[in-house]
């Protein structure tokens, strides 16, 4: 029976090491070697090994860092609201008034953009938002402006970026908890003479909370460390936190301070996991 035992522990180790190995490679040693870069500090064009803060107190008490700090996470709280409550709808439109036999083609038709490049969806909403873009034109055209507005290079034009690709990972998700429901719970609801209003919030919401909150923590991580949306669509006026690590490395070539601007930005997308695991779990209790 012992024997039986260590020969399964090691075929389950030996199932999952391809994976340990890849984690270590690919992210744990580069993360580790980031970390220690980022307590070292620059004389003049050379990188000197240590153990100082000093990055560490630059990057969140320097007003233009800290700045840079909160208009990621504003810009991501912002995308992240509106691609859920975008996102929600359509999903509930999917799995409730399609047939079954056209739900795949509707998805397949959600998720779409994935099959753009990034960066040719960004270049996309740039010719859409520009001053001689196809909106202003179409505005300007119908009477309804008298010059062109200024949507391009704003936070706003960052926003629709986001969302334009994001509603479609939300909707995914959503829409995987909401074809697994059965229908008996909103029937049980309205037999005890809840309103289909009621039905909604207080049954079909909360059971479909861990499909939208894996949704959101997906366009959370992906969200705040995106650098080239935010770079094509809201330019330089108002810096992200990605734009800010990619100019120390390209104009100043301060490795270490961008590598402690990297290891805040993980340090609060490990905070939003945290708050997010907890929340489910709480939520299963």
């Amino acid at each position: 029976m012992a024997t039986l035992a260590a020969r399964e522990r090691r075929l389950g180790w030996g199932l999952i090491a391809p994976a340990l190995v890849w984690t270590a490679a690919f992210f744990l040693l580069p993360f580790a070697a980031m970390l220690a870069l980022s307590f070292a500090h620059m004389e003049g064009r050379a990188i000197v090994s240590g153990l100082s803060l000093d990055n560490y107190a630059r990057a969140l008490g320097d007003p233009t860092m800290l700045k840079a700090l909160v208009n990621s996470l504003e810009i991501t709280a912002i995308v992240t609201l509106v691609s859920v409550l975008l996102a929600w709808p359509l999903a509930a439109t999917i799995a409730w008034t399609i047939p079954p036999r056209l739900q795949r083609l509707a998805l397949l038709l959600a998720v779409l953009p994935f099959w753009t490049s990034y960066v040719v969806r960004s270049y996309s909403w740039l010719l859409v938002l520009g001053k001689n873009g196809v909106l202003n034109k179409a505005l300007i055209g119908a009477g309804l402006l008298g010059e062109p507005l200024q949507l391009a290079s704003t936070r706003s034009a960052t926003v629709i970026g986001f969302v334009h690709f994001f509603v479609m990972l939300l909707t995914l998700t959503i829409y995987a908890n909401l074809v697994q429901l059965s229908p008996n719970y909103a029937r049980a609801a309205a037999d005890l003479g809840a309103s289909r209003l009621r039905v909604l919030w207080h049954v079909i919401l909360p059971l479909t909370l861990p499909g939208i909150l894996t949704g959101a923590f997906l366009t959370f991580v992906l969200c705040i460390g995106d650098y080239i949306t935010p770079q094509i669509l809201g330019g330089n006026t108002e810096l992200t936190l990605p734009q800010l690590i990619m100019l120390q490395l390209q104009r100043s070539g301060n490795f270490p301070l961008a590598s402690a601007l990297s290891v805040v930005l993980m340090a609060v997308v490990t905070l939003a996991y945290a708050a997010v695991a907890r929340w489910i779990r709480l939520d299963r209790l």
